[in-house]
């Protein structure tokens, strides 16, 4: 009788286990959540959308300020050397440039244009900012802050933020003098 209990008891123990096995074989793993949406847009294609915002524009005033020559220099290897595809080279010379001179939007904003060249959102978009801060808020050179801002934060994702810096582009247009 014992031994009628014990395979009673192991009979029953099987079953559950194999009616187990059964069930957990019928759930189903949750649903994969949908992937985000990937921005496909290039660093070059970022930066091709800044330049078509900033464009001159002939009745607006444009005031540039006086440069030193070594700086100057910088600046003209920064760009050769951003044409030959040297992107390192070209931020490092504009880096030199900027020991020498820290507070010119000009430079700031160049410096942040090889940065969205690099896919580096976060150093272009403080770059920009840099500039903006230290005054320079007319024409062109402004609406390229502004538009490197907004182009940064949409690399990251951060459309609200980068609709907030698109809306600062228009005010970076001054007519100029009107004379008679």
């Amino acid at each position: 009788m014992a031994g009628m209990k014990t395979i009673t008891g192991l009979r029953s123990v099987l079953v559950a286990s194999a009616t187990s096995l059964v069930l957990a074989a019928c759930v189903s793993a949750p649903p994969a959540s949908a992937p985000a949406a990937v921005d496909s847009t290039t660093p070059a294609q970022r930066l091709a959308a800044v330049d078509a915002i900033a464009g001159v524009d002939d009745t607006e005033l444009s005031v540039q300020p006086l440069r030193d020559a070594q700086v100057d220099d910088l600046r003209e290897t920064a760009i050769a050397k951003r044409r030959a595809g040297d992107l390192a080279g070209a931020a490092e010379a504009l880096n030199q440039a900027l020991m020498m001179v820290d507070n010119d939007p000009g430079i700031l904003q160049e410096r942040a244009e090889v940065a969205l060249l690099q896919g580096d959102w976060a150093r272009a978009e403080t770059l920009s900012k840099k500039a903006v801060d230290l005054g320079s808020r007319t024409g062109p050179l402004c609406r390229r802050h502004w538009a490197s801002i907004e182009q940064s934060r949409l690399a990251r994702g951060e459309k609200e933020n980068a609709t907030s810096a698109h809306a600062q582009i228009e005010g970076c247009t001054v007519p100029g003098i009107k004379r008679f």
